[in-house]
């Protein structure tokens, strides 16, 4: 057996998925890491190198040289396993590393077996555009909705089926877990950070929101105690734009101005105004109109520094289509965004495995 999996991947006892497997006797040839590394240590965008675990088992990674698992790996085993935590958003790269491997395996004749987890932010629906073709991406690899809704081994199969029908793919399911309750609403249930930043559930919540301001001049809170939970610039008046963000009463989230010191990332050591989301009600809240009023805002008020044009191309990849961005610098209004957003999605038809 192969695995691609990371430090976080663990059993409801805090054992690393690995170790559990070695310990069952799982004649375990190496590990496949995703982007962070198996270590979950690398920052976003950064090549992350190999390693070596327990003296003798070899961590290779995707996202280093290659993000596909080299034939001659998977000539070594006879399955390789995926398991990975995922955040429910379809910029977050884990699927796009699943999806990779998939295409691998189904040219080799390799069967491949998903570890379903939970999708912590489920709740929250579908949301945000489809992918077009001319976006497509590791950042954006799925003709999915911005926010998918589905746990990884319900990606599995529609990937499966979109991409690689001769694939031999079992889904091992999860028991007791159902679409309707965030993830840290399950009795024992543990969350455990996937990436350097996403470190809670109410950040995974928050991610989909703020993740777009990686593509512009705004610092997203990498740097920070509160990545994705907050943002600013140097250039920003935080509690104008506080202000102004609470006047269009948005459900669900209400904002606080912030100042902050980034010790990495952008604006590194700069004094940053800015505006901190805070969740007052998960059921009502919608990330995808809160990105879209944030966004509006910071253009009308900062065109020029924002600079959502001059990285079009990186925010298109994130956003699944140039659409996104044009609405925005258009003047579009956030509900007429939302709107067409819906409609475009009413037609994909999601593979379920649960309630």
């Amino acid at each position: 057996m192969g695995l691609i999996t990371n430090a976080a991947a663990r059993t409801k006892s805090g054992e690393q998925g690995y170790r559990m497997m070695l310990r069952q006797g799982v004649l375990l040839r190496y590990l496949l890491s995703p982007e962070h590394g198996f270590a979950l240590d690398v920052e976003a965008g950064e090549k992350a190198g190999g390693a070596v675990l327990s003296g003798s088992l070899p961590v290779h990674s995707l996202y280093g040289a290659s993000r596909r698992p080299d034939p001659s790996l998977l000539r070594e085993v006879d399955i390789l396993v995926f398991d990975l935590q995922d955040v429910g958003v379809r910029c977050y790269t884990y699927i796009s590393t699943m999806k990779y491997a998939m295409e691998a395996c189904s040219e080799a004749g390799i069967s491949f077996m998903v570890l379903d987890r939970p999708n912590p932010i489920s709740p929250l629906g579908r949301g945000g555009f489809m992918l077009e073709p001319a976006s497509t991406s590791f950042v954006g690899s799925l003709d999915v909705p911005f926010l998918h809704a589905m746990t990884v081994g319900e990606i599995a199969l529609f990937i499966k089926k979109r991409y690689c029908p001769d694939l031999s793919l079992r889904v091992v399911k999860m028991s007791g877990w159902d679409r309707g309750r965030f993830g840290d609403q399950f009795p024992g249930y543990s969350f455990r950070s996937p990436s350097p930043n996403i470190r809670s559930v109410d950040g995974a919540i928050l991610y989909p929101a703020t993740v777009f301001l990686e593509a512009t001049n705004v610092s997203e809170g990498r740097g920070t105690g509160h990545p994705f939970m907050q943002f600013g610039a140097p250039f920003i008046d935080g509690e104008q734009l506080a202000l102004r963000l609470n006047l269009y009463a948005l459900p669900g989230v209400r904002f606080k101005a912030v100042r902050f010191v980034p010790n990495s990332s952008k604006f590194k050591g700069e004094r940053c105004g800015g505006v901190r989301l805070q969740v007052t009600d998960r059921d009502v809240f919608d990330p995808f109109m809160t990105a879209s009023v944030i966004l509006s805002l910071l253009h009308n008020r900062y065109p020029q520094e924002l600079g959502i044009d001059r990285q079009r191309t990186f925010f298109d990849r994130l956003a699944g289509t140039p659409r996104f961005r044009e609405m925005i610098t258009s003047g579009m209004t956030p509900r007429d965004i939302v709107a067409e957003s819906r409609r475009e999605a009413e037609g994909f038809r999601p593979l379920l495995l649960y309630p």
